[in-house]
């Protein structure tokens, strides 16, 4: 099996198709194959970089709370690319991908020519902020004391992710099993120290603003702790574009995998083109 070394961990990873690079980083719910239908249309034009975050299988699973963090997601996709002798790359991230994906660009302006940023934002509204941080350590706990089927219980019952079942039955018991297969440390290690102690995304306000790589944030009509996120990164990060999709929930490749993929088609290679204009 394929691993990149990163600081603290080996992080699986899947490279498929020739072309320009796309690095893909998964939501706290999913893993590498969250993106399998992005994957099979994408590659046929471009070169496709999936990983597992570390604490997911076959990805390391490291057993100390200092081993994760935000800082850490934004570096392992730095050392994927790093080890795979990819210099630059557009960039997509859902959710908690999403968020290490903004990180990776302010910490890395470099290594990215574009990125989409998907259902990102959960935890950064003012009006949430403190209950969400509070409720984390506990959150973890029960998933420590519980093993990994209460998070698909939990998952099973999100408003935000019942969508999904309504417009794909198969790929919902798909999400589920994969959900399913997951580390339970790995989770609970991520979800104390990843979800529970990152920045909300108003505290990065500066470096955003300094981005300068064409963004397209998106956003399910249906994700209600997104929404106010996203609005808040559209009009933040100088370049960036909103896409926010009807009646749609968290994981909009997902449940509407035929529009996200023509969207990123569309997006990149408009990126692209305006690149080579700029010279």
């Amino acid at each position: 099996m394929p691993f990149a070394q990163a600081a603290g961990a080996k992080l699986y990873f899947e490279d498929t198709g020739a072309g320009d690079p796309i690095v893909f980083a998964h939501e706290f719910g999913g893993d590498y194959r969250s993106w399998n239908d992005q994957v099979r249309a994408l590659s046929r034009r471009y070169r496709c970089i999936t990983f597992n975050a570390r604490g997911f299988p076959p990805s390391e699973v490291p057993e100390s709370d200092d081993a994760y963090g935000y800082e850490h997601a934004a570096a392992d996709m730095a050392a994927v690319m790093r080890h795979l002798a990819i210099p630059r790359a557009h960039i997509v991230g859902l959710s908690m991908g999403g968020y290490a994906a903004l990180v990776f660009a302010m910490r890395y302006p470099g290594m990215v020519s574009a990125m989409v940023v998907a259902g990102c934002g959960s935890g950064s509204d003012p009006s949430a902020r403190a209950a969400y941080v509070a409720e984390i350590p506990a959150r973890a706990e029960r998933l420590l004391a519980a093993g990994i089927a209460l998070k698909v219980e939990e998952s099973s019952k999100d408003p935000t992710r019942v969508q999904l079942r309504r417009k794909d039955a198969k790929g919902w018991e798909e999400f589920l099993r994969y959900m399913g297969e997951q580390s339970v440390v790995g989770s609970a290690l991520t979800l104390r120290n990843v979800q529970g102690k990152r920045p909300a995304l108003h505290e990065f306000e500066n470096a955003l603003r300094r981005l300068t790589i064409p963004v397209l944030v998106v956003v399910g009509d249906e994700d209600e702790h997104c929404i106010l996120p996203s609005l808040y990164l559209k009009r933040t990060i100088p370049d960036a574009g909103l896409w926010m999709v009807p009646w749609t929930g968290h994981a909009v490749n997902l449940e509407e995998p035929t529009a996200f993929n023509h969207v990123l088609l569309d997006f990149f290679t408009c990126a692209q083109q305006r690149a080579a204009l700029a010279g």
